[in-house]
C-alpha cells in the first residue's frame, strides 16, 4: 500500500514558511506589528485607558492633542484616544467573523465541488446566484427586520462574499485534485473526505491565509461605512464609522476631530493588505526555475565578489569547452546543495552526470546555465565558458548565452511547451528572437529543425498543439527547440526518463548523430548507466553533492574504483549479460544522506563496507590509475589490486571475487552462487 502523507508536517512546514515570507517583507512586518498592537491595546483597554468612553469635559469640547487627551475630544468633551481603542476589539473582532464565514464556507464549497462534478454544477450555479444579488440591499433589509445586529450582519456579507472566494479556491482544488499523490491516496484507500483534508486542504492554505487578510480588511470598511450611515452599534457605544461620521459634521470647525480615527481605520486596512501581499509572495510549485529579480541582483552580487577574490584562470580553456572547477552550490543561509564539483567538457563530446536522487546532479546541470532555483546561489568555484566565468556572470550576460550559446532539454518535454500555442509558433518565436530571422525564414527553419530530429511529418506537428502530440514526439520538439539558437553545448536533464524503451532509442540515437554532425557537447544528466554506455564519452559519477569518480566512459565502467560506482553497477540491469543474469539484483543498503547530514569525512562511508579510520577525514579527487580519471576513496587502488567488489543483496551477502574477472561480472554474484 502507498503511504499517505500526514496533514501536521505540512502545517508546520506552512507555519514556517509564513513566518518567513512575513519576516522578509518590511511592508507586512510591520502591517503584523501594527495589528499585534491593536489587538494587545483593545484587549487590555478597560486597565489602561486614561477616560471611559461615556466621559465627558466640557471644558475641552472640540480640543486638538493636549496633554490631558493626547488624540483631543469630539463635540461632547469625550476623549477620542480612549474611545478609538474602546470599540476597537469589537471592529476587529467582528470582521473576524466575516473572515470565517466567507473564507471558511467558500473553501469547503471548493473542496466538495473538486471532488464531485455533479457537486460542482450545483454549488457553481448556487454561487452565481449569490453573486448576481446585491449585497448592499440584502444588509440593508437584514437590518430593517433584526435591526442593527453586527455579529449576523457580518455574517451575512460573509455568506455573499464565500461565492467569490469559492470561484478563486475551486480552480486551485481541482488542479491539487489531479495531482498523482492524490491518485496514490485513492489507491490507499482513503475516502474522498480524508483526501480533501489531508492533500488538497494543504496545497490550498497560502491562498486561504491571503484571502482572509483581504477580506478582513473588506470586512473593516464594510462595517465602518454601515455605521457611517447610522446602522453601527447603538449610541453612546462608540465605533469608527460612528466616530468618522460625528467627525465629517465638524469638518470645518474642527477639522483635527477626523484624523484619528481615520488614521487608525486606514493603517489597520493598509496594513491586513500588506500581510496578504506578503503572504501572496509565495514561489509556487509550477513556477519557472527564474528567480525574482531581487534574489538576481543578490545572486549577481555575491557572484561577482565571488569572482573578484578568485584568482584569475591562467590557461581559459579553448572555445566550446566547459570547464567546472570547484563549483559549490547552497541554500542561501548556508545549508550547502552541491561541494567541490569539477569536471571538463570537451567539444563534440558527451559527459553523463550519475548518481542516486539527491546527489546533486540536476543543481549542478542548472547552474551551468544560471536557472538555479530562487534561494539557492552559486557559491563558490568556477563556470568556464568561452573565456567567461558563468558562475560570476550576471543576468544580463546570461540573455546572451542562455539559448545561443548553451541550452536546457528538460526531463518533461511537456514544461519546455506551451500548451495554449501551436508547436509551429513556439518554435518560430524561439528561432526568431535567437537568430533575428524574419518569419518566412524562421517558418523555413523550423521546418527544417523538425525534420532534422527525425519528425517525419514536420508540416503537420507545426500545426499541432502540445497536447496532440506524444511524448516522444514532444521530446523531439523540446530538442528541436533546444537546438533553434544553434547552441554549442546541451544541458540535458534526464531527456529520456519519461519515454518507453523504443522511443529512449530513438532520442539516443538522434543526439549521437547530433553531436556527430554539429559538434556540439553535451552534458546528460541520468540515473541509467546504460543509456551513458550508449552515449557517454566521459563519465562523472556524483553521490551527496559531490563527484566521486569521473574518467572515460569505458574505465568507468570496466575498472570502477569507487565502490559506489561498484554498487550502481552491481544493481544495474544492463552491466550484466542475460545468460549472467542474476536472479536478484544488487542494492545499496541506507540511502543518500540529506545535505544538513553530511559526515565531515567520506560521504559514502556510512553504507560503505569497505570504510575505515581513513575515511573519517575528508577526501580529495585522487588520481584513478586509469589514464586521467580521478577517484574520491582512499582505498581505490586496494580495491583494484584485491579485486573486491560490492554485491549486496537483501540478506547484505559481500564477497572477494578474483581480480581477473571483468568487473561487468564479478558484480553479478548471488547468494547461489556462494553455496
Amino acid at each position: 500500500m502507498i503511504p499517505t502523507l500526514p496533514a501536521t508536517p505540512r502545517k508546520t512546514a506552512l507555519t514556517k514558511l509564513s513566518g518567513h515570507r512575513l519576516l522578509a517583507s518590511p511592508t507586512g512586518l510591520a502591517g503584523t506589528l501594527w495589528l499585534a498592537v491593536m489587538v494587545t491595546a483593545s484587549l487590555t483597554a478597560p486597565w489602561w485607558l486614561p477616560f471611559k468612553t461615556e466621559d465627558q469635559d466640557f471644558t475641552a469640547v472640540l480640543s486638538g492633542p493636549t496633554a490631558a487627551h493626547w488624540l483631543g475630544t469630539d463635540e461632547l468633551g469625550r476623549d477620542i484616544l480612549s474611545r478609538i481603542f474602546a470599540s476597537a476589539a469589537e471592529t476587529l473582532g467582528t470582521s473576524f467573523i466575516t473572515v470565517i464565514v466567507g473564507v471558511g464556507l467558500g473553501t469547503l464549497l471548493a473542496l466538495a465541488a473538486a471532488n464531485s462534478q455533479r457537486a460542482e454544477g450545483v454549488i457553481s450555479r448556487v454561487t452565481e446566484i449569490m453573486m448576481s444579488l446585491p449585497g448592499t440591499v440584502i444588509i440593508l433589509a437584514v437590518i430593517g427586520a433584526v435591526g442593527t445586529n453586527i455579529p449576523l450582519i457580518m455574517a451575512i456579507l460573509g455568506v455573499l462574499i464565500s461565492a467569490g472566494i469559492y470561484r478563486v479556491m475551486l480552480g486551485q482544488a481541482k488542479s491539487l485534485q489531479n495531482q498523482l499523490y492524490v491518485d496514490a491516496a485513492t489507491v490507499d484507500g482513503l475516502s474522498p473526505l480524508a483526501i480533501s483534508v489531508r492533500h488538497v486542504l494543504p496545497g490550498l492554505a497560502t491562498t486561504i491565509v491571503v484571502q482572509s487578510a483581504l477580506i478582513f480588511a473588506v470586512g473593516l470598511l464594510i462595517q465602518a461605512g454601515l455605521a457611517f450611515i447610522g446602522f453601527g452599534p447603538p449610541l453612546p457605544q462608540p465605533s469608527w464609522g460612528g466616530m468618522i461620521q460625528s467627525a465629517s459634521q465638524h469638518v470645518y470647525d474642527a477639522p483635527w476631530l477626523m484624523v484619528p480615527t481615520g488614521v487608525v481605520l486606514a493603517l489597520t486596512v493598509l496594513s491586513a493588505n500588506a500581510i496578504g501581499n506578503a503572504l501572496g509572495k509565495a514561489p509556487n510549485a509550477g513556477a519557472s526555475h527564474l528567480p525574482s529579480a531581487a534574489i538576481r541582483r543578490k545572486r549577481a552580487g555575491q557572484a561577482a565578489a565571488a569572482a573578484a577574490a578568485t584568482p584569475a584562470v591562467r590557461n581559459p580553456p579553448a572555445a566550446g569547452k566547459l570547464s567546472v572547477r570547484g563549483l559549490s552550490v547552497g541554500v542561501d543561509g548556508g545549508t550547502p546543495l552541491v561541494t567541490d564539483v569539477s569536471f571538463d567538457v570537451e567539444p563534440g563530446t558527451v559527459l553523463g552526470l550519475v548518481g542516486e536522487s539527491g546527489c546533486g546532479k540536476t543543481m549542478t546541470a542548472l547552474s551551468l546555465m544560471g536557472l538555479l532555483p530562487s534561494g539557492v546561489a552559486v557559491t563558490d568555484g568556477q563556470i568556464l565558458w568561452n573565456g567567461k566565468n558563468l558562475a560570476a556572470a550576471t543576468d544580463r550576460d546570461m540573455e546572451g548565452i542562455r539559448g545561443r550559446e548553451i541550452a536546457l532539454i528538460s526531463q518533461e518535454p511537456m514544461r519546455a511547451l506551451d500548451p495554449m500555442f501551436t508547436v509551429g509558433y513556439q518554435l518560430t518565436s524561439a528561432i526568431r528572437r535567437l537568430q533575428s530571422m524574419g518569419r518566412a525564414e524562421a517558418g523555413a527553419e523550423a521546418l527544417g529543425l523538425l525534420e532534422k530530429v527525425g519528425i517525419v511529418d514536420a508540416r503537420r506537428i507545426l500545426k499541432s498543439y502540445p497536447h496532440q502530440i506524444s511524448g516522444g514526439m514532444a521530446q523531439r520538439v523540446a530538442i528541436a527547440l533546444a537546438l533553434s539558437g544553434k547552441p554549442r553545448l546541451l544541458v540535458a536533464d534526464e531527456p529520456t526518463t519519461a519515454l518507453d524503451v523504443t522511443v529512449q532509442a530513438e532520442i539516443l540515437s538522434l543526439l549521437r548523430s547530433l553531436v556527430k554532425d554539429t559538434g556540439m557537447s553535451v552534458v546528460m544528466v541520468t540515473h541509467d548507466l546504460g543509456v551513458v554506455a550508449d552515449i557517454c564519452d566521459q563519465v562523472a559519477v556524483m553521490y551527496a553533492g559531490q563527484v566521486v569518480e569521473n574518467g572515460r566512459t569505458g574505465s568507468i565502467l570496466d575498472q570502477p574504483r569507487h565502490p559506489y560506482t561498484l554498487a550502481l553497477l552491481a544493481a544495474d540491469p544492463h552491466a550484466n549479460s542475460a545468460h549472467d543474469m542474476p536472479h536478484r539484483l544488487a542494492t545499496i543498503k541506507g540511502q543518500v544522506p540529506q545535505p544538513k547530514d553530511w559526515p565531515a569525512g567520506c560521504r559514502f562511508a556510512a553504507r560503505c563496507q569497505f570504510a575505515g579510520s581513513a575515511c573519517v577525514v575528508p577526501v580529495p579527487l585522487l588520481p584513478s590509475g586509469t589514464e586521467t580519471g580521478l577517484v574520491r576513496c582512499v582505498k581505490a587502488d586496494e580495491l583494484a589490486v584485491e579485486g573486491m567488489a560490492w554485491v549486496a543483496t537483501d540478506s547484505a551477502v559481500h564477497q572477494h571475487v578474483p581480480a581477473e574477472v571483468p568487473a561487468r561480472h564479478r558484480l553479478d554474484i548471488t547468494e547461489k552462487d556462494m553455496a
